[in-house]
């Protein structure tokens, strides 16, 4: 074989290895960016299935002068613990309930100080400075740094998750069977058996604290809690909650319970 040849048939051999590559590259599938693909990248948090009879309640949009400190006193009655994702300007606006909230042992987390949504004319910046100065009014209220974050609406894009890593906060939504929709006042029965009739270990289920017009939930937690208390489920805070499930992992599978509390 004369050396023309030989190029001739390394150069054809060479081509194929290049469009064969382009050809693969064309074909490979995208990254879908799904639900699964944050979870195991650990970068947003739905629930927290555990071994354990544990849920967590979480309040949106407060603190609300009238209707927090009836969530706060039911809580209080069954020796229950709650997450808040306090809006800053609430927090502005009412400090002492953000206070109580802290000294009765909840957890108080950030909501962004306006309700800012992530739309896609939404800034990194505007949305950095909005989440920092919802930090500056939680914290200057008597609460201590907030660890969690919720973008509200839940929505959420890769610049909400890089600026809440910036920050040092675990983004927190929501079970998809646990959201009460209660902004929208459905009714009392229809918040309660919305949470009862989907009850599992590990849920973060999703009330709000301030609602439009006379809330629903109140009267839906009167029933919601002993309940659930009866049912044998311990009311955890968020923190508590992936705390938990850290101990089962690094036991390997073995739970590591919450001390129970008495009525």
């Amino acid at each position: 074989m004369n050396l023309k040849a030989t190029r001739f048939i390394a150069l054809f051999m060479l081509t194929g290895v290049i469009l064969g590559s382009s050809t693969s590259s064309a074909y490979a599938k995208p990254v879908q960016k799904n639900r699964q693909y944050y979870e195991e990248r650990g970068e947003i948090v739905w629930e927290v299935p555990t071994q354990d009879k544990l849920i967590a309640l979480t309040f949106d949009d407060g603190p609300d002068p009238v209707q927090t400190p009836q969530i706060l006193a039911l809580l209080k009655q069954y020796h229950a613990k709650g997450t808040f994702f306090v809006l800053g300007k609430w927090a502005e606006k009412f400090p002492d309930i953000v206070r109580q909230e802290q000294l009765e042992g909840h957890e108080i987390a950030n909501h962004t100080f306006a309700h800012t949504y992530a739309v896609r004319s939404t800034t990194a910046d505007k949305y950095l400075k909005d989440m920092q100065a919802a930090e500056a009014s939680i914290v200057n209220a008597g609460a201590e740094r907030p660890l969690l974050f919720r973008p509200p609406g839940g929505y959420y894009n890769d610049m909400v998750i890089q600026t809440a890593k910036q920050k040092g906060y675990t983004i927190v939504l929501w079970s998809w069977h646990q959201d009460t929709r209660d902004w929208a006042l459905p009714g009392v029965s229809a918040i309660t058996n919305k949470v009862l009739n989907n009850a599992r270990n590990g849920d973060i289920v999703l009330f709000h604290d301030k609602v439009e017009s006379k809330s629903h939930t109140i009267d839906a937690l009167r029933t919601i809690l002993p309940k659930l208390q009866e049912q044998g489920y311990q009311f955890v805070t968020v923190s508590e909650l992936l705390a938990v499930k850290a101990r089962e992992a690094a036991k390997g599978g073995v739970s590591s319970s919450l001390p129970r509390k008495q009525p």
